[in-house]
């Protein structure tokens, strides 16, 4: 009778834990599954395909947990590669981090215009495919467009569009671009490129996410639910971690800039 007793009185916990998972949409134990609902079932229900490991953190200014997942890669290598992935997203962290490197400095120099983009009618190509560019002076750097002569007048456009605070000024066959001197305003320009800037790679790493998310979805009739999901967040997971990396280079970069 006193052992019937002692097992009643952990009846509500189980009820709760039955409960927490049908409102969650967690997986139940298999028919004959000897673990507890939430301390085991996860080992039999994915021991095959994925591992799945939960931490918590406190949802910024909510006071509430967020899960997070971590993925073996090894065990859902055919369905996506997820290190792959992970490159590709952290290759637009790298474009940024070079964009910002070579185009917004207080200081302009001559290599900083060297990947500007010019319009001829043969298409798109850099400054530097077009023309010879050279700093003449602290304050002055030329371009020289004598093998390419007919794009003089789009190179002088595009470095004027370039949003580099630069106005050139054409004598023949050069180009002269004046380095402007760094005041308030030009500082303030640059910030506002570097937000921009950020804004598009995060358009990219979108893409990123996106392109991966559906390569899972190719799979759905082929793996359970669970598994989808479980790869979906990870992926939204990695795509969060990477926009908050991109957040801490602008603000780094604006610090710099202002």
């Amino acid at each position: 009778m006193a052992t019937a007793l002692r097992s009643l009185r952990h009846l509500p916990s189980l009820l709760y834990r039955s409960s927490f998972a049908t409102i969650h949409g967690l997986p139940r134990a298999p028919s004959g599954c000897p673990a507890l609902l939430l301390d085991g079932c996860r080992q039999c229900v994915h021991r095959m395909l994925l591992t799945r490991q939960l931490a918590t953190k406190k949802a910024k200014g909510k006071g509430q947990t967020q899960a997070r997942v971590n993925i073996s890669a090894a065990l859902v290598e055919d369905i996506i590669n997820l290190e792959e992935a992970k490159e590709e997203m952290q290759g637009v962290v790298e474009a940024l981090k070079e964009d910002f490197s070579r185009n917004l400095s207080v200081r302009t120099s001559a290599g900083a215009l060297d990947h500007i983009m010019v319009m001829t009618k043969d298409g798109k190509f850099p400054l530097n495919q077009l023309g010879q560019i050279s700093q003449k002076s602290p304050q002055l750097i030329l371009v020289n467009m004598i093998n390419f002569p007919e794009s003089t007048a789009a190179a002088t456009k595009a470095i004027r569009e370039s949003g580099m605070n630069l106005n050139p000024d054409v004598d023949g066959t050069i180009i002269r671009v004046p380095i402007p001197k760094v005041t308030r305003e030009h500082r303030e320009s640059l910030a506002k490129l570097a937000k921009q800037s950020t804004n598009k790679s995060k358009e990219a790493l979108r893409k990123v996410r996106s392109k991966n998310i559906n390569q899972v979805k190719k799979f759905k009739n082929k793996v359970s639910e669970d598994t989808i999901w479980l790869l979906e967040k990870q992926i939204q997971q990695m795509a969060d971690d990477t926009a908050v990396e991109m957040d801490k280079l602008l603000a780094a970069k604006t610090k710099e800039l202002l």
